[in-house]
């Protein structure tokens, strides 16, 4: 592994961590994409969250600079839209029913040594493991 793909994750992840920590200081609540997501878009009954849409910009405004600085990553999509879609469905209704999202739970709520996130996340993992090994072993399905 070289210096600069040592680097990136590192610091992606200490910058994850470090505005995780400070919008549970600053606020209160869980900095999850999903309930971010939902809050900024006034889906959560408590109206448009600013504060939300402020840490969502900083997301897509830190990932622009870093592929600004980096090399952008090439990005080919291989699957079919209807599969992607229903992947996209699946997604959203496995997260409104975990209460969270991966962010959420693996992110803040291990930090917090949450049972309720503990659980999610070794769901979460065990799915994508055993999604892995059915797309590559049964199906031959390449990475």
């Amino acid at each position: 592994m070289n210096q600069i793909s040592f680097l990136w994750p590192l610091a992606g992840g200490l910058l994850i961590g470090l505005s995780a920590g400070i919008y549970l200081l600053t606020t209160g609540r869980i900095a999850g994409i999903s309930g971010l997501v939902a809050s900024t878009l006034g889906l959560t009954g408590s109206g448009i969250s600013k504060l939300g849409l402020g840490f969502l910009g900083g997301i897509l405004v830190g990932a622009f600079v870093a592929s600004s600085i980096a090399r952008a990553p090439n990005i080919q999509v291989t699957s079919s839209v209807p599969l992607l879609l229903v992947g996209g469905l699946l997604v959203g209704f496995g997260t409104r029913l975990g209460s969270g999202c991966t962010s959420g739970h693996g992110v803040c709520g291990l930090a917090r040594l949450s049972p309720r996130s503990i659980v999610a996340t070794l769901i979460f993992m065990t799915v994508a493991a055993a999604t892995v090994f059915a797309m590559r072993l049964v199906l031959g399905a390449s990475a």
